[in-house]
């Protein structure tokens, strides 16, 4: 069929105007940056050089750090595996997602941060620990591998994998190490326990010092895991390139995992973007890992969705803002029949406020449940040395009870050892934040739900009061 000539200008135009339009989404997609999140695992935030650290080595941290932002303030949603990465891949709290209990995973119909960043044209991949092991599946990710406990060959996979990629997408890469979950490594560690500083939290045994120096090895590797990805995504992606550290929760040590205490919910977080982000400096900015999703759509060139509980703290990176929240909440519920014990806390300038839900329930972990490979071999000293030491025995009962309500003044209290709930000077803050943490949790229809039966401190009919 022959066309008039001015049909044919008109296809033309149209052509025209289509070519342009496809050139311009391709420009885009082309100079967006790649994005690269490197996760620890169960590594607390004082226990790094880049924290203040002294016994432990981190020097990839350090230079990590060294060319970009370092923040001080930030915090995951709770202190497990699964609730903390299904609210940094949803971008909601564990009673929005239904991600609480440890284990558990999200709803399926919410959309989770691969969808958000393929709908901007990216490849999403990753390797290792990012989601809870074999929930990994259940994300939306284009591709995973190497998803097991442990699996930790993942690392130079996912190198592996980057050199030979032919993909023209930008790319959002998520590599988890299991460092420094436990067991932690055998043998040498190229520590010295008497020379080891143990937390005043603590019970000072040698076994203590023992685990403590294997701790501190696995956190050395879980650095080296680190300077791998970090010097991979420099040369193979090049400049543009957005990359982010953070770890999941505190370590397995007591007062820490398993619990809202700053140890167990404050997180390491260094952000790096050549080019962009000033290097060398820290930022005093509280930050949470529901935050996380929302500040890669963020970067990516996307607009940040405004239905979830995170937003993107974007203007913190590229130095508008030096705040983003003057508070934050954290959550824990539980970890199958080794924990219990559902908690609430609201943390805030300098103030940190823990709601016990149930102070009745004796509190117990893999810790002093489990067995010593699962780095629980330290428990049992502490509850020796509480035989005939006064101060152990405070630190051990500690553990196990926990009042109604906790309430510290972080400014000069930094280890949390001084509850000052039952101070009659603290009446109104203690009120506040308490009111506060309940409006909170109806907002976010958390019921306090209690996932499983629980041990108490005292029998009641037909139970015993003893750990299984």
């Amino acid at each position: 069929m022959k066309l008039s000539p001015s049909t044919s200008r008109r296809s033309l135009a149209a052509c025209v105007l289509v070519c342009s339009l496809a050139g311009q989404v391709f420009a885009a997609s082309a100079a967006r940056p790649n994005l690269v999140i490197m996760l620890s695992d169960d590594h607390s935030l004082l226990d790094s050089t880049v924290y203040g650290a002294k016994d432990v080595r981190t020097p990839n941290m350090e230079r990590i750090a060294a060319a970009g932002l370092t923040f001080d303030r930030a915090f995951v949603a709770s202190p497990t595996c699964a609730p903390s990465r299904a609210a940094l891949l949803t971008g909601l709290m564990p009673a929005h997602n239904g991600a609480e209990a440890n284990h558990s995973k999200p709803r399926p119909e919410i959309k989770k941060l691969p969808a958000y960043l393929q709908d901007l044209g990216y490849e999403v991949v990753a390797f290792g620990k990012v989601a809870h092991y074999q929930q990994t599946a259940d994300y939306g990710f284009d591709y995973f591998a190497h998803i097991t406990f442990h699996d930790d060959v993942a690392v130079a996979e996912a190198v592996k994998w980057l050199r030979v990629r032919q993909s023209a997408k930008p790319l959002c890469l998520f590599v988890g190490t299991n460092w420094p979950h436990v067991p932690w490594p055998e043998g040498s560690t190229g520590f010295d326990p008497a020379k080891i500083i143990i937390p005043p939290e603590h019970v000072d045994t040698p076994t203590t010092r023992e685990m403590r120096a294997r701790y501190y090895a696995a956190i050395e590797r879980m650095d080296s895991d680190l300077g791998t990805i970090f010097d991979a995504a420099n040369a193979i992606l090049g400049r543009n390139t957005f990359f982010l550290h953070s770890s999941d929760n505190g370590a397995q040590w007591p007062f820490a995992k398993w619990t809202c205490y700053e140890a167990g919910v404050r997180t390491p977080m260094i952000a790096v973007w050549p080019g962009k982000l000033a290097a060398g400096i820290r930022t005093a900015a509280m930050v949470s890992w529901i935050d996380i999703l929302p500040t890669l759509v963020d970067v990516a060139g996307g607009s940040p969705p405004a239905d979830i509980d995170g937003r993107s703290f974007g203007p913190v990176l590229r130095g508008q803002r030096t705040t983003h929240r003057d508070r934050i909440f954290t959550t824990h519920s539980a970890d199958g029949k080794m924990n219990l014990y559902p908690s609430r806390a609201l943390h805030t300038e300098g103030w940190h406020y823990i709601r016990n839900l149930h102070p009745e329930f004796k509190f117990t972990t893999h810790i002093d449940l489990g067995k010593p490979v699962d780095g629980a071999g330290y428990f049992a000293s502490w509850t020796e040395a509480a035989k005939t030491s006064p101060a152990a025995a405070s630190a051990v009962r500690r553990y196990h009870e926990r009042p109604p309500e906790e309430l510290y003044d972080l400014r000069v209290d930094r280890a949390e050892l001084h509850n000052l709930a039952g101070d009659p000077r603290r009446t109104e803050r203690l009120a506040a934040m308490r009111a506060e943490v309940a409006i909170w949790m109806k907002a976010q229809g958390d019921t306090g739900r209690v996932f499983g039966e629980p041990r108490f401190l005292k029998p009641t009919s037909g139970e015993s009061s003893q750990p299984e």
